[in-house]
């Protein structure tokens, strides 16, 4: 009887570098000279994004909020005059886009975190400020939230974190102007 090979099951990745040396290896067999530097560290920042939100949900998930309704929390907690802001400007000032705002400030509403106001001399144009509950809920959570933020970026010094935010913030600025210069075509 003749003996058949069997290929083992590759062990599970325990870590994004171990899986980034992984692929390198698979691409240098599958296609000796091709440098996969690009998509290994496109890979990277994704898996880096991914883990940060994982991390930073945990602050405000408990409370039933989650990444666009807390941005949409403390934005108006940080930026909001006492009138409150107009949709256009809370869609400016959060990472959240102009459609989405009337959706997470509905959510919002329902839980009585926010209060909207109609103008009286537009009834098409309203504000949005914090009710006090979410502002209790903001000044509740934003302490914690820094201290997990603190906690993430403390594997780094100063300087190492400098330098992110110096690389992070170019390489965006180079996406941002792209992204101009497409739409202008």
């Amino acid at each position: 009887m003749k003996a058949t090979s069997i290929t083992p099951e590759p062990a599970p990745f325990t870590s994004t570098r171990a899986l980034l040396e992984r692929i390198r290896a698979d691409w240098q067999e599958a296609k000796p000279g091709l440098d996969p530097s690009p998509m290994l560290t496109y890979l990277l920042i994704d898996r880096l994004h991914a883990a940060l939100e994982r991390r930073v949900n945990l602050t405000y998930a408990p409370s039933g909020l989650n990444p666009a309704t807390w941005d949409l929390l403390i934005t108006l907690r940080r930026s909001a005059p006492p009138q409150g802001l107009t949709p256009t400007e809370l869609a400016q000032l959060t990472a959240i886009s102009g459609a989405s705002i009337t959706n997470r400030v509905g959510r919002l509403l329902e839980r009585g975190l926010v209060e909207r106001q109609v103008s009286e001399h537009d009834r098409r144009s309203s504000r949005v400020r914090l009710s006090a509950a979410g502002l209790a809920l903001a000044d509740e959570l934003l302490p914690r939230h820094l201290d997990n933020e603190r906690s993430i970026f403390g594997v780094l010094n100063a300087q190492e974190r400098e330098a992110l935010e110096l690389l992070a913030g170019k390489l965006l600025a180079s996406l941002e102007e792209a992204a101009v210069e497409t739409e202008r075509g």
